[in-house]
């Protein structure tokens, strides 16, 4: 079975996950819609798909701008099986109401208030709670890191409480009008962030307490955990193997690779040849690892672009029931050159 998927929403997220649908053997990507005609609907189009506006004032402006249109956002949208709603915050929630009209099933964002969808979704951690569903929501990049980091250590260890202090990158690459600029923002000054919470829709079974902050950069998120297990303290090398051996996780080392900050972790990322440096995995530093007492310390990279790319397309497959978990993980892994540590 082909399943025909349509991507609303072609800007950070979208543009990457479309590109994710189009190398899989069992998807076609039906189209894209986006909001403006700009550079990255033409280069939509030199790939090969077909654009969609979102309304008719975009139509429109397709059309001053010389840019092809194939259509509105709903004529998208009703040719395909499943829609990923890439649009930004709160958009996606005023679109499922198209999606109900038109009988479809829709997957939605991080950015998105967890009651949008029948569950939050991380892959390795939930698979079938997503098979048959109707709607589902892709958790946000940090959430994503931290369920597939957490839920392994959880099932060799079983966590009591794990604590994470986020370093949030600022602004994505291309907002260039965004801050800040030589300051570091408490993002929010209340405990706990988002994330810990979030975390606790895809793993309920043990507290999360987050922290955040934004500092001046672009290209990456930093996490600082510490993880509180029950029983007998493990050893510093069990938990880097434990760790090593997680799907879509890369474990590196400042000593052995020479990689000490998420600068080296893009410029690996271009040197392995991937498409807009994409780093998929949530990045470990295996010297970080240190377990005190009953407490399991490490510093993990998150790439805000990219990572949550494929849970989007493992989360089409579960929802249209057309692969088990570990079939599609590996479809998805090897598509995108997911290497295995």
């Amino acid at each position: 079975m082909t399943i025909k998927v349509a991507v609303n929403g072609y800007n950070v997220i979208g543009r990457r996950v479309a590109d994710a649908v189009a190398l899989q053997s069992d998807m076609e990507l039906v189209g894209v819609a986006k909001v403006k005609p700009d550079y990255k609907a033409r280069s939509a189009i030199q790939k090969g798909y077909r654009v969609f506006a979102a309304d008719e004032k975009g139509e429109k402006l397709f059309k001053d701008f010389g840019i092809p249109c194939a259509g509105l956002s709903r004529d998208l949208v009703s040719q395909a099986d499943i829609v990923i709603d890439a649009t930004p915050e709160d958009v996606g929630s005023q679109n499922k109401q198209m999606y109900e009209s038109l009988g479809k099933k829709a997957i939605f964002q991080g950015g998105e208030d967890h009651n949008i969808a029948e569950t939050s979704f991380v892959a390795q951690c939930n698979y079938d709670q997503a098979v048959g569903r109707k709607f589902v929501r892709v958790v946000s990049c940090n959430t994503t890191a931290l369920c597939r980091v957490l839920h392994s250590i959880d099932e060799e260890f079983s966590i009591s409480k794990a604590n994470v202090v986020i370093a949030r990158r600022a602004a994505d690459p291309d907002e260039s009008s965004k801050g800040p600029i030589d300051a570091v923002v408490l993002d929010p000054v209340s405990i706990p962030s988002h994330h810990g919470p979030d975390v606790n829709t895809v793993l309920p079974g043990f507290p999360v307490i987050s922290m955040a902050m934004k500092i001046p950069t672009t290209h990456m998120h930093l996490h600082s955990l510490i993880v509180s297990i029950k029983g007998t303290p493990p050893t510093d090398d069990r938990v880097v193997e434990t760790i090593s051996n997680t799907p879509r996780v890369m474990t590196v080392s400042s000593k052995k690779d020479g990689i000490k900050s998420t600068a080296n972790v893009m410029d690996l990322a271009r040197e392995l040849g991937r498409p807009r440096n994409d780093v998929f995995e949530a990045v470990v530093w295996k010297d970080s690892i240190k377990v005190i007492g009953n407490e399991i310390y490490f510093f993990m990279a998150v790439h805000q672009e990219a990572i949550v790319t494929p849970e989007n397309v493992d989360a089409v497959r579960a929802v249209m029931n057309s692969a088990k978990a570990t079939d599609s993980m590996r479809m998805t892994d090897q598509s995108l050159k997911i290497i295995p540590n």
